[in-house]
């Protein structure tokens, strides 16, 4: 039975955590968060499912009602959110390239391959190494720390300049740096990684500006190995009707890059090994509502689900206030 785990904050504000699998969920006592239960693996030389055991379950718990209460949180957190790393990978799933390819297409030659694309056949070409090789590595961006993690149910507020609000329906690795500097991979979370694709549609070279938004986690961390196919489903509501919905694919048999390589070259860099760091890496999607020609607006909810997560994701699009900001000379 697949593991996944969730965190719990109660109507007093205690935080619990909660173990799920097909027989039911019930709460893990002792524990206040799935990153002690995870230093608690490590410590003990077990897994998060070794971790669980040790702390033993308690009471049974309802996790779509706690869902549907709002308090079921994000499933990975750091009391300090600066030590929480959002980053991502693009171009990695077998068709993610052609509406990249459109978006981009108006700023290049119409006679070349563009450089989105030369990068996805790449990816097809090599983008599965061998053990012990090193495969081609991927697009990269980085997308923000802990401060802009979005808890499931919660709102996805897009800046004030802004130029679009959309959805990026995938999955992404959540990661626990060990004290030797070991990247611990704690499991895979629903994800939507949240982008402005107005702006990189713009100019490609603007890609770095349009990542830099917030993003959310589906409830529930799912242990053990990454399944070889996800499919699910990516919808936009609005005015309580479904104004566009499409399926999605992921998991590696829908993937130019293994896991495992989109890994390798993330945490090649020294800087991502800090102890006690959590990392939240986004795998990529192939299925955007922009590339069919859906325009956001404030107000419309955005639903991810797919097996074998058993809670959807959700979360409504805001816009921020416009602020002010100067620098002050010193």
């Amino acid at each position: 039975m697949s593991l996944r785990l969730l965190q719990h904050v109660g109507v007093d504000g205690t935080r619990s955590v909660i173990a799920a699998t097909s027989a039911g969920a019930a709460f893990v006592p002792g524990v206040d968060s799935v990153r002690a239960l995870a230093e608690r693996a490590i410590a003990d030389g077990t897994d998060l499912a070794g971790a669980v055991a040790a702390y033993g379950t308690g009471a049974s718990v309802d996790i779509a009602a706690e869902l549907a209460a709002g308090r079921l949180m994000s499933p990975i957190d750091h009391v300090d959110p600066a030590h929480v790393v959002m980053t991502g990978t693009g171009l990695t799933h077998l068709g993610s390239a052609e509406g990249r390819d459109k978006m981009h297409r108006a700023a290049a030659d119409a006679e070349k391959q563009t450089d989105s694309m030369r990068m996805f056949l790449e990816g097809v070409e090599r983008g599965k190494p061998g053990p012990g090789e090193r495969g081609q590595q991927p697009e990269w961006f980085y997308k923000g720390d802990g401060s802009g993690l979005v808890a499931p149910g919660a709102a996805l507020e897009m800046p004030d300049f802004a130029e679009d609000g959309g959805e990026e329906p995938e999955l992404a690795g959540i990661y626990l740096i060990g004290a030797d500097g070991t990247p611990f991979r704690l499991g895979l979370c629903l994800a939507n990684e949240f982008s402005d694709h107005v702006t990189e549609r713009h100019n490609y070279l603007w890609l770095a500006h349009s990542k830099l938004r917030q993003a959310s986690l589906g409830p529930e961390l799912l242990v053990g190995p990454p399944p070889e196919h996800v499919e699910g489903m990516s919808r936009i509501h609005r005015d309580g009707a479904v104004l566009w919905e499409k399926p999605f694919l992921s998991g590696e048999a829908n993937m130019s890059h293994s896991i495992a390589n989109l890994e390798a070259h993330h945490f090649k860099y020294d800087l991502f090994r800090r102890p006690g760091d959590i990392h939240v890496h986004f795998f990529g999607t192939a299925t955007l509502s922009f590339a069919e020609g859906v325009t956001t607006r404030e107000g419309d909810v955005f639903e991810i689900e797919a097996a074998p997560f058993t809670l959807p994701l959700r979360n409504t699009l805001t816009r921020a206030a416009p602020r002010s900001v100067s620098v002050k000379a010193l």
